[in-house]
């Protein structure tokens, strides 16, 4: 176990105090990056550690790349292997956050074209408790901020730049008292939250924004899409949600890496529901996180195995 932190930069693993790039990079300028949030989850009684759709973070990082120009050396089996390498070298027995981050590594400023630059990749690891309290329900505010078109900017991937809109986003809900927020796209219908995706439940059916709503194409949206209709026998309807529907929503709740699976108990200081957190999404937390653990026992119709890397730390 490495006692200061090991990351991977530059294509070799160097203590993460020595990772740094010059001022000149021409990501740090304009944010020509491309990253993910992979959860390792610590398994207490196994003793292993559990990275959740390792395979399925990396080839999405990939897609981003290919659509900033990058032209990485890594396949997303190559990454997987050297993320496992670099979880097994830091030695955390603990839940961890594992950041890629792939950018135009120049040092080169005033170049507003990708195809004439450097790329790079780096990873590091580190241990990583609750991003939000998923055992009671949050309260939301729907943010002035707008959702970015696609149009605009890719929204199906995760690109640095991007996430400018969702801090702003974030800071101002905060900033006002609540815990999150929520973005609508420029028609006024539902996309996500600040940093996750976003599902209600009305008389019994859940319903997501779809793809063409600028939302995330989230990994634990899609989880949770499998995992509502496998176990629950519940088919996830994909449309455009508008914002009073959610007001009169039976259920609301949030996905993602860092979120897992989140309760909204008020948007805009008006109950979801009676405000608690509803059957289903109780469901569903419940047997989210016991996949993500490699404990199976509440689900009953479905291996999900091929979705965790496990191993001994």
């Amino acid at each position: 176990m490495s006692t200061e932190g090991t990351a991977f930069h530059k294509g070799e693993k160097i203590l993460l105090k020595d990772a740094s790039v010059g001022i000149m990079t021409h990501a740090m300028h304009y944010g020509t990056a491309v990253f993910e949030g992979i959860r390792g989850n610590w398994n207490s009684d196994k003793k292993e550690m559990v990275i959740f759709r390792l395979n399925e973070h990396y080839e999405r990082l990939l897609r981003g790349a290919n659509i900033l120009r990058m032209n990485l050396p890594y396949t997303a089996e190559d990454l997987s292997n050297i993320t496992v390498d670099l979880v097994k070298t830091n030695g955390y027995q603990e839940d961890v956050y594992i950041r890629p981050l792939a950018y135009k590594s120049q040092e080169l400023v005033a170049n507003l074209k990708l195809h004439e630059l450097d790329d790079d990749i780096s990873i590091i690891v580190v241990p990583f408790g609750a991003y939000i309290d998923n055992d009671k329900p949050i309260n939301c505010q729907t943010s002035s901020w707008r959702r970015p078109e696609d149009t605009m900017m890719p929204t199906g991937v995760k690109l640095s730049g991007l996430y400018t809109t969702s801090i702003l986003a974030k800071t101002e809900a905060v900033a006002a008292n609540f815990d999150e927020a929520i973005l609508l796209n420029h028609d006024g219908t539902v996309s996500e939250g600040s940093g996750e995706n976003l599902f209600m439940i009305k008389n019994g059916e859940i319903i997501t924004p779809t793809e063409t709503d600028n939302c995330l194409l989230g990994i634990t949206r899609d989880s949770i899409i499998s995992i509502a209709e496998n176990e629950l026998g519940i088919k996830v309807k994909e449309r455009q949600i508008h914002r009073s529907e959610l007001y009169l929503a039976d259920e609301v709740f949030l996905t993602g890496t860092a979120a897992h699976v989140t309760s909204v108990g008020s948007l805009d200081n008006r109950n979801i529901g009676n405000g608690q957190i509803g059957k289903i999404t109780k469901s569903l937390q419940e047997l989210y996180f016991s996949i993500v653990i490699g404990d199976e026992k509440k689900s009953k119709k479905e291996n999900y195995s091929s979705w965790l890397t496990s191993f001994k730390i």
